[in-house]
């Protein structure tokens, strides 16, 4: 056998016993299925309402819900996934109802993709947008992923050890 034989074989060899050291870490290391951690604490007549009007306001142009979206689109404002574990229902109406929701919650993105202010809306649909928001939640262990997102999308920066801790 010649010596450029011998070294394929050896590579050849070396990916087997990997391939099968790592089925057998893997065997014996499950990973653990914790479900989706996406839930709405609303009913499904509620649900559907909120959904209803976040489409209507064409809110998904900018924002995803349960990172549901079209991979061809570059969604610019933060994905609301668990917002209702981030903001309480108050705030939320709070912001839409602002004539100026930038005063809130700056944001950093282009003027054409600023929140814009829900303040002409009548209350029921304000409060009804506030409501089926802060019904989207995540499960405990997505929740410092969720703020992660958040943050990164918000500010452009990395979130850290030092402000999961402030919170």
């Amino acid at each position: 056998m010649r010596s450029g034989d011998k070294l394929i074989v050896g590579l050849v060899g070396l990916v087997l016993v990997a391939a099968i050291g790592n089925g057998i870490y893997t065997a014996n290391h499950p990973l653990e299925d914790k479900g989706i951690p996406f839930y709405s604490t609303l009913s499904e007549i509620e649900q559907v309402k909120g959904a209803d009007l976040y489409r209507d306001l064409s809110c998904r142009n900018c924002h995803t819900i349960w990172a549901v979206k079209n991979i061809m689109e570059t969604i610019p404002a933060p994905s609301l996934d668990g917002i209702g574990s981030l903001r309480s229902e108050t705030w939320l109406y709070d912001y839409f109802s602002a004539k100026d929701p930038q005063s809130i919650l700056p944001t950093r993105l282009k003027k054409k993709y600023a929140q814009p202010s829900y303040a002409s809306l009548p209350e029921e649909k304000r409060r009804l947008l506030a409501k089926y928001f802060a019904s989207l939640k995540v499960k405990d262990w997505y929740l410092q992923e969720t703020k992660a997102a958040e943050y990164k999308k918000l500010t452009g920066k990395i979130y850290s050890q030092d402000q999961a801790q402030a919170q």
